[in-house]
């Protein structure tokens, strides 16, 4: 675990309203789940977040899980907190929750 690149994730998940750990981009997910995260994120009116790549930087990739003790990626941080991976992102969305979530960090 390193303590410096733990410092950069805190850095990236408070510095910014919305962050998504996905691997890939938005545009190019490389994984199923990352673009699920991707669509769902659009899909509840997040026009501007955060995309970390986790396959473009290997530190990221092997600390993250040490971060907030979640294993797996994608990774959604709202205003710095772990909302978690694509399924809860899918099951939020489904309820309306992510939606509300989005708009009151983005108002």
């Amino acid at each position: 675990m390193d303590q410096n690149v733990l410092e950069r994730i805190k850095q990236t998940v408070t510095g910014n309203d919305i962050v998504l750990y996905m691997k890939g981009t938005p545009q190019f997910p490389q994984c199923g789940f990352s673009g699920l995260a991707a669509k769902v994120l659009k899909d509840s009116g997040a026009k501007d977040f955060v995309a970390v790549n986790v396959l473009a930087d290997k530190e990221i990739h092997d600390n993250l899980k040490h971060y907030a003790n979640w294993p797996t990626f994608p990774q959604l941080y709202i205003k710095g907190e772990l909302i978690g991976g694509s399924d809860i992102m899918k099951d939020l969305f489904e309820k309306g929750e992510l939606q509300k979530m989005i708009a009151k960090a983005t108002a």
